[in-house]
């Protein structure tokens, strides 16, 4: 108990991995390096991840941010597509429009992508569970004919799904999704079409996994959790629910420090933080330093998996590796 003056003792213990992966980092350094080479303005096609502080940094050097590409007038600056991928038209359209296009859709969305066309080919209906108007959705139901891909979005729209022909099934999943939601409605699935054809290799991304994976750990040994994201983070909502589903009394989702609700978090003694996909690890910083000013913090790593997967950059930056190459 800590004397009058005293701050009170904090356990953090960090989940790792956490924050940036792989394909967030091709993202970011994408903007950032065409930046470099060809100065600003940069066009970015959406967020390029689901990030205020992120958007805001890349924002002020230079990278103008629009939601559709006739936002952007005619120009010879890069224009990038965000980690989360984009239907069929829109390099279509900025073909048209002679855009200098850089792609900076994660590999893994990728995967999927090509996956879904693979399926069409070979006459497949396709099943896609994920989020209704979530920007990866929207770009994976975009490369295919309108009226090819289902969504199934919980159980009950799987229980509700007819297909076409039961025979000739596939499913793809949002790389963003819970583990043990998508599970279910996979197994479901696969109950009522014993024929449905599984991808390859798991659709959620390595870096969903992992952070779910350390959630896991770090829930049932801590009081309260604080997840660093976006509300509009698919992954970081995930790592919210996650955490509460495994034994964590509250876990809070929270983009900088000034936004928490410091009554929730009175009197604790054991605190868990970990940070979505497209959270810098600064934002994690700034949190544990606010805690600081409250509690004597000691801070402990819990980790679930090592990370060391890299993706480089689109072959065009590559290539350029200095401004005077661009000119």
């Amino acid at each position: 108990m800590a004397e009058s003056g005293e701050k009170p003792e904090l356990l953090v213990l960090l989940c790792s991995p956490r924050g940036f992966c792989a394909g967030v980092v091709r993202a970011i350094d994408s903007v950032e390096r065409a930046l470099a080479l060809y100065g600003p303005p940069v066009y970015v096609r959406h967020e390029i991840v689901h990030n205020r502080y992120v958007v805001d940094s890349l924002r002020a050097k230079g990278a103008i941010f629009v939601e559709e590409l006739d936002e952007i007038p005619d120009t010879t600056a890069p224009v990038i597509f965000s980690a989360h991928g984009v239907a069929k038209a829109v390099p279509e359209e900025a073909e048209q429009r002679n855009f200098f296009a850089l792609d900076a859709t994660c590999p893994l969305v990728t995967k999927v992508h090509r996956e879904a066309e693979i399926h069409h080919r070979r006459g497949r209906e396709i099943v896609l569970i994920g989020h209704q108007g979530h920007p990866e959705v929207i770009g994976t139901m975009g490369q295919l004919p309108p009226g090819t891909v289902s969504l199934v979005e919980t159980l009950a729209d799987a229980a509700a799904f007819v297909p076409k022909d039961p025979e000739r099934l596939a499913y793809v999943t949002q790389t963003t999704l819970s583990l043990d939601d998508t599970a279910e409605i996979i197994e479901l699935l696969k109950q009522r079409f014993p024929a449905i054809v599984s991808p390859h290799k798991k659709d959620i991304c390595y870096a969903t996994t992992n952070r779910q994976e350390a959630v896991k750990k770090v829930a049932p040994m801590v009081e309260a959790m604080i997840v660093v994201g976006a509300p509009n983070s698919s992954n970081s909502r995930r790592l919210q629910e996650v955490a509460e589903r495994s034994g964590c009394a509250y876990a809070a989702l929270v983009q900088r420090a000034a936004d928490i609700d410091w009554t929730r978090f009175t009197g604790i003694a054991r605190l868990g933080i970990t940070a979505g996909a497209s959270a810098p690890e600064v934002l994690v910083e700034e949190i544990i330093d606010a805690f600081a000013e409250r509690y004597t913090v000691r801070v402990e790593t819990v980790s679930a998996a090592d990370e060391d997967v890299f993706f480089p950059l689109p072959r065009v930056l590559r290539e350029q590796s200095n401004p005077e190459a661009a000119e």
